[in-house]
């Protein structure tokens, strides 16, 4: 068991290296790779235990930026109930590697060294630990998912077919096929005229990269020319907004100055102008100098400008939102954050987590919005373009993303705050999320943060005018808008169902297998012959 238990965590530390800061993403299939052997030949119980291990393994370096300036206790309880998604995928994993039933299939899916399908199913159970993990509790946590360690490699071209959880799919079985190979090689080294039959998973791998690698993301239609503002912060922490008025500051001076590059002829004429999440922490609804100075700096630009900004309501409570303003007309649209972070724009059940930790009381009294968001933004040249403004972790969720798309959406704006993790991963890990999502939904993105990383992203997922944390820039850049739908948002969840409603019946496929083969290893001997 210790054997398997090394094995387990090499496996969750090799997911952690595929992320963002590390990004060595052929780990994530080696790590995949080892989790699956981990976990074959163990009974489910075995299985548990050593997804745990590994899944904390992976978690725990991949999300320590969540306890960056709160303390290790809420990072360690994220880690580890990330880690119990892990721990009930390693038990079924090691369930269906076990089950008997396998064996009666035709022999090109069987053979005598182990089924072709144990691949497959290992890839359809982590496509379903995601879809589950990524909506619960409080709506999920889809961070550190599989997809994500393939931005900027051949892989991510294939996130315009099945999106996210299709690209999940392909890492985990490119790690299934890995796991078969290594399993097949330690039985023995074969005859050199037989090594390559054997060897075939690890050629089907290579194949599909290569595949993947000339399957075109298309990036022509006519461009959009922007202008994206990180302001930077007073102070990185919990209190970058002890001095809300200077934040707000920090993102009018730098946009003036890029105005006088504009008049200078030093900086194009942009057509619209982003500002991250929390740029006006001070409400500008409710406070005549704040609402002020954003007007005043929209007029001076003399275009239309997305602000990130708190507001002050509903009663008793906050709102996270994006404001569109246009030149010589203030706020003419709001869009209101769909998916508040729990434990940190909100605290669900503070009382009874008060027991814990008085942290708890650090987390905001946000409330969620209902509708997609949609700007309608009016130019000079190109008629009307449609925007989505998509707030910080929203990114990570399938269809916050796609539902705006699919409303019309040519171009989207990702406005986020990463002030309060500091210098650690979190800020390269969402980019990373932005960029397959360009790929994704085929649109190209204003991935905008007030500290960085900052970047303006194609619909190819390349980044572009990259910026550094906690330094102040002006990102210009002409970005492609297209309205063309990609399979992916075509298609919508229906494959990550379908791949749900395949990996359940696989598991219990193999639980009825193999309680069959208990009752028939119960019978007389002389009976089992003729059963």
């Amino acid at each position: 068991m210790i054997r398997r238990l090394l094995l387990a965590i090499a496996g969750g530390l090799c997911l952690w290296l595929a992320f963002p800061g590390p990004a060595i993403w052929p780990a994530a299939i080696v790590g995949v790779a080892l989790m699956a052997l981990a976990t074959k030949g163990v009974r489910a119980r075995g299985g548990f235990l050593l997804g745990l291990v590994g899944g904390f393994a992976c978690f725990g370096p991949t999300l320590h930026w969540t306890g960056t300036y709160v303390g290790a206790l809420p990072w360690l309880a994220l880690s580890i109930t990330e880690s119990v998604y892990i721990a009930l995928m390693g038990a079924v994993c090691a369930l269906i590697q076990s089950a008997r039933r396998w064996e009666r299939l035709p022999q090109w899916l069987s053979p005598a060294d182990g089924p072709h399908v144990r691949p497959v199913a290992i890839a359809l159970l982590w496509v379903l630990q995601e879809a589950i993990r990524d909506s619960m509790p409080f709506g999920g946590f889809p961070w550190a998912r599989l997809a994500w360690t393939t931005a900027g490699t051949p892989l991510a071209h294939l996130a315009s077919i099945f999106g996210a959880p299709g690209l999940t799919f392909v890492v985990a079985l490119l790690g299934g096929w890995l796991a078969l190979a290594i399993d097949r090689v330690r039985r023995g080294m074969p005859p050199a005229r037989s090594l390559l039959p054997r060897l075939w998973p690890v050629v089907a791998g290579l194949a599909v990269v290569a595949l993947a690698a000339v399957y075109p993301t298309p990036t022509g239609g006519k461009k959009l020319q922007v202008l994206a503002i990180q302001g930077n912060v007073p102070t990185a922490g919990l209190d970058f907004n002890a001095q809300r008025r200077a934040v707000l500051d920090h993102h009018v001076k730098e946009t003036d100055k890029a105005a006088a590059l504009i008049k200078a002829g030093k900086l194009p004429q942009p057509a619209l102008v982003v500002w991250p999440e929390n740029s006006s922490d001070i409400d500008p609804t409710r406070n005549a100098d704040a609402g002020t100075e954003i007007v005043r700096t929209v007029d001076r630009i003399g275009v239309p400008l997305i602000v990130g900004a708190v507001l002050d309501q509903p009663v008793g409570h906050t709102s996270n939102t994006s404001l569109l303003y246009e030149p010589d007309k203030g706020i003419v649209a709001t869009y209101v954050k769909q998916h508040p972070v729990p434990f940190a724009e909100y605290m669900p059940y503070r009382s009874f987590f008060r027991h814990f930790t008085k942290t708890v009381d650090l987390a905001g009294n946000f409330v969620a919005g209902h509708r997609t968001g949609l700007f309608v933004i009016p130019t000079k040249t190109d008629g009307t373009v449609k925007v989505a403004p998509i707030i910080c972790f929203e990114v990570a969720y399938d269809s916050l993303t796609r539902n705006p798309v699919k409303d019309g959406a040519q171009i989207l704006a990702v406005q986020t705050n990463n002030a309060t993790f500091g210098y650690t991963a979190e800020s390269e890990q969402q980019l990373a999320i932005s960029q397959v999502r360009a790929i994704e939904l085929g649109r190209s993105i204003v991935h905008i943060s007030t500290v960085g990383v900052s970047g303006l992203i194609t619909p190819n997922g390349v980044v572009h005018d990259r910026t550094h944390l906690f330094t102040p820039a002006a990102l210009s850049g002409a970005l492609p808008l297209r309205s063309e739908e990609t399979l992916a948002v075509r298609l919508g969840a229906i494959p990550e169902w379908l791949a749900c409603a395949a990996a359940v019946l696989l598991a219990a496929l193999a639980l009825a297998g193999n309680r069959s083969s208990g009752r028939k290893a119960n019978l007389p001997e002389e009976v089992r012959a003729l059963v």
